[in-house]
């Protein structure tokens, strides 16, 4: 951030759109939050997890993995 009060900008995201095509401009910014996390972070924190939950879930995940996985080598 600088000093001079006309210059100062928030850090953040940007998207320049070109030639009026806004619909690509926001295909470009849904992609940058992605792959920044952003969506998924504010969703994690609508409600709080209790810590049981989250392990709970995580090993529900590790489980669907594994399972997934060993149907792909079966049908090798």
């Amino acid at each position: 951030m600088k000093n001079n009060k006309n210059d100062w900008q928030l850090p953040g995201m940007k998207v320049e759109v070109r030639n009026g095509d806004v619909s690509k401009a926001l295909r470009i910014l849904k992609k940058k939050v992605q792959q920044e996390g952003i969506i998924q972070e504010v969703r994690d924190r609508q409600h709080y997890v209790k810590p049981s939950e989250k392990r709970a879930k995580a090993k529900a995940a590790g489980r669907a993995r594994w399972l997934k996985e060993q149907r792909k080598n079966k049908d090798l």
